[in-house]
């Protein structure tokens, strides 16, 4: 029997009851494929800090270096000033455990929530790479003159040649692996069964961003046209791939971009694939600690009502148990996901599928 070391951190609002959802279809998951996942919980976000000061102590830190996967709920508290735990604890781990790649699948699994017209699961089913420790978000820059009719603020975007390289190779790996090539961590059964047909994407914006994407862009060809013969390249400006999402979403496959552009189309992904209530993604370390969670934040209107929509969390933990090389374990998870999102449930609304956030669990506990 396997046996794995699992931080959970269950964070705020909404963010423990979809973790326990989650933990309940990951240990079925579990017993059904002959697995041990050990958890360990840490309590940490804006309760915690509301009583302590504290945000993400180094002595944890420390300590989730050690373990291969972090199972995350939602980090955000109305009664924390934004930016606090935001900063403190996810970019804090996201940076200090070079989880480098931000892993998003956008993949709809019933027309029924797809707001787009005539678009079925076959047209919506790409995967967006995005960089996770740079750019905009280093957090470089600063003010002048602040608080005057003078000021100025400055935000810089940090790109270097090392943490594109890394994170174009992985894209490359991951868009390879889909058509059938040698597995790459984070890519999913179902995708490696599908045999998908390979292309790459860069999303950007040459046209004015003329140093940070003149940078990706040298990189992505060299890499691509050196090492990646076998993979299709394209392009495409970040303001004609939110377009495309919503028109052409079939012509993508994978795609890999920046972090603040990376940020925003995911989003606009989760929206095509029928909500935050199905969105899952994970921070990628290949050679280390990696964290996985639902994208939709703590939802904190929703808090103890029983009513938040546990799937994301759920599929956060089969992409968790798909980066651990358990893969049969994975596609379980996304298949039960799959059918009785197809089969039974009215809506991935907070409060209106038809069903409790608990009872949406044990649905997909009884079709694993």
């Amino acid at each position: 029997m396997k046996s794995y070391n699992i931080a959970v951190i269950p964070g705020d609002g909404t963010g423990p009851e979809v973790i326990g959802e989650a933990v309940k279809v990951l240990d079925a998951a579990s017993q059904k494929f002959n697995l041990k996942l050990n958890y360990t919980h840490y309590d940490l976000g804006g309760e915690r800090y509301m009583k302590t000061k504290e945000t993400l102590p180094d002595s944890v830190i420390a300590e989730l270096r050690k373990f291969p996967a972090i199972l995350l709920g939602a980090i955000g508290h109305p009664q924390v000033k934004p930016g606090i735990l935001e900063k403190g604890i996810l970019l804090r781990l996201r940076f200090e455990l070079e989880q480098y790649i931000n892993l998003r699948p956008v993949k709809l699994y019933d027309e029924r929530f797809c707001p787009l017209k005539d678009k079925k699961p076959e047209d919506i089913d790409f995967v967006v790479v995005r960089e996770n420790n740079e750019g905009l978000y280093t957090g470089s820059g600063g003010f002048v003159f602040k608080g005057t009719p003078n000021e100025v603020a400055i935000q810089e975007s940090v790109n270097t040649r090392r943490g594109v390289e890394r994170c174009i190779r992985y894209a490359f790996e991951y868009a390879r692996a889909r058509r059938g090539g040698k597995p790459w961590k984070g890519l999913s059964a179902a995708d490696l069964a599908a045999g998908k047909k390979s292309q790459l994407t860069l999303c950007g914006k040459t046209n004015v961003l003329t140093f940070a994407f003149d940078l990706w862009e040298r990189a992505f060809h060299e890499i691509g046209e050196k090492e990646y013969p076998d993979v299709k390249l394209a392009y495409a400006h970040v303001d004609a791939t939110t377009m495309w999402f919503v028109k052409n979403p079939e012509w993508f496959d994978v795609i890999v971009t920046d972090n603040m552009f990376g940020d925003i189309i995911t989003d606009l992904g989760a929206m095509i694939q029928g909500g935050m209530g199905i969105a899952a993604g994970g921070n990628i370390n290949p050679q280390g600690a990696s964290m996985f969670e639902p994208i939709g934040g703590s939802a904190p209107k929703y808090t103890g009502q029983g009513v938040i929509n546990p799937l994301a969390a759920i599929c956060a933990g089969a992409m968790m148990l798909d980066f651990l090389g358990e893969r049969k374990a994975a596609h379980a998870i996304e298949t039960s996901v799959m059918k009785i999102t197809r089969e039974k449930v009215k809506s991935l609304a907070a409060g209106k599928m038809g069903y409790s956030t608990s009872q949406m669990g044990d649905l997909v506990v009884a079709n694993l």
